[in-house]
């Protein structure tokens, strides 16, 4: 788990690299509610991958020129967005206003859209949601 004062985007990105399995990056003033900082420590011990939404928003927001990525809709960006702040299918449902199916559908077309093949070893959401930040 890192915790940082501003975005350094190449931290994040080095940390993604580096580090399999649970990693966190969180801006220190969202560990001002000590209850959700609690629980994104828990997920990144079981883990899991928690992004700091100000940094998806900036990674998301920036555009490489050889962006790896273009099959994908807006709307599936977005999705994968939020993935990548760690949104579960519920929460993405909640979030989006959409079905349980349908986000359901979302995921399963960008698992397919970026070739992730089904792997015991590897979760197919974490490297999705981990190519998707190593692109922008």
């Amino acid at each position: 788990m890192l915790l940082s004062q501003y975005v350094e985007v190449h931290h994040a990105l080095r940390l993604m690299n580096e580090f399999s399995g649970g990693v966190g990056y969180l801006l220190k003033d969202r560990v001002s509610d000590l209850g959700a900082f609690a629980t994104d420590v828990r997920r990144v011990a079981a883990g899991d991958v928690v992004i700091d939404p100000e940094l998806v928003a900036r990674l998301v927001g920036r555009r490489r020129q050889h962006d790896r990525l273009p099959r994908l809709s807006e709307r599936e960006r977005e999705v994968l967005g939020l993935m990548a702040q760690g949104l579960s299918n519920a929460a993405l449902s909640s979030e989006l206003h959409l079905s349980p199916k349908t986000v359901e559908g979302y995921v399963s077309s960008i698992l397919t859209k970026l070739d992730l093949a089904r792997d015991e070893r590897e979760n197919r959401r974490v490297v999705a949601v981990l190519r998707f930040l190593r692109e922008q």
